[in-house]
């Protein structure tokens, strides 16, 4: 009996290691040829307009998308599998290996590129913010937070502007988590929040949608580090995936080129001037700038 059971406890290390091994490979990253030799690609968007939703058609379309189809068309990808993510979940996905890339026009952050790697930037938008109809509150930007610790602000789990809010000295009590952005008109509508913060395009967005809120005018930028908050969007990548992600880059580069690119960011609400700011920072950049 007992050399019975150093035998049994020695069994069941090797079917734990079997066991983890076999879990391991299941969440570990496809490379560039298990996704051509499978015949299909796994991406996720946060159905979130226009960075990337699906439609009543039940078809991808947004800045993420829309410019992936014509991407992977040029590296000979033409069967994509689409899953809609929570925002906050979009991550945790990719890492865990539920997904090869993300398409949902996330911003670059130095705290981001630290769990994933990010493309070239493909879009560039400003912040805003959405109130109540009449801006009862007289809110015009993150700053009237700062001034008065009886606001609330609204932003979406797992979305930049938690930071912002952060950086400029607003409390985590002053701020309400949202599962989605489709929460935020009825949260500014009851009341629930003073403000909904979100990309300029967001805001502009899910105000004109309800008749009860509208976008906070004038808005004045969130300035952090002396400069005004821009967000610099881009697809994101699991970190073992450096063959997919450079290939999709070099081809990314080259859409960005043609007429057809600058044509479907402009049909989804890009100015030409945030087109042309597109490339003014790169990656490396936007993940090394100071969290300070």
């Amino acid at each position: 009996m007992s050399r019975s059971r150093p035998l049994t406890r020695f069994v069941h290390a090797l079917v734990l290691l079997a066991l983890t091994v076999v879990v391991s490979a299941a969440a570990s990253a496809a490379s560039l040829q298990d996704i051509k030799d499978r015949g299909y690609i796994r991406i996720a968007v946060a159905n979130e307009i226009p960075y990337g939703f699906m439609n009543a058609q039940g078809k991808a379309e947004g800045f993420g998308p829309s410019t992936a189809k014509m991407v992977l068309k040029r590296m000979g990808i033409d069967d994509i599998q689409w899953t809609v993510v929570p925002f906050g979940s979009l991550i945790p996905a990719l890492k865990a290996g539920r997904v090869d890339m993300v398409a949902a026009s996330q911003a670059v952050l130095p705290q981001r590129c630290s769990q994933v790697d990010f493309s070239i930037p493909n879009t560039t938008y400003g912040e805003g913010l959405m109130v109540k109809k009449g801006n009862p509150k007289d809110i015009h930007g993150y700053q009237d937070f700062v001034k008065n610790d009886d606001l609330k602000m609204g932003i979406v789990s797992g979305a930049d502007q938690l930071e912002f809010a952060h950086k400029l000295g607003i409390p985590d009590s002053q701020l309400v988590m949202l599962r989605a952005n489709t929460d935020a008109a009825s949260a500014v509508a009851s009341g629930r929040v003073d403000a909904y913060a979100g990309t300029q395009l967001t805001v502009a967005r899910l105000a004109k949608k309800s008749d009860r809120t509208i976008e906070a005018e004038p808005f004045n930028d969130p300035v952090i580090n002396g400069e005004p908050v821009r967000s610099w969007g881009a697809f994101t990548f699991n970190s073992d995936s450096d063959k997919l992600r450079k290939a999709f880059n070099k081809n990314l580069k080259a859409v960005q080129q043609t007429k057809e690119w600058k044509q479907t960011l402009k049909h989804y609400g890009l100015d030409e001037h945030s087109i042309d700011l597109v490339d003014a920072k790169t990656t490396e950049q936007l993940c090394s700038a100071s969290s300070d």
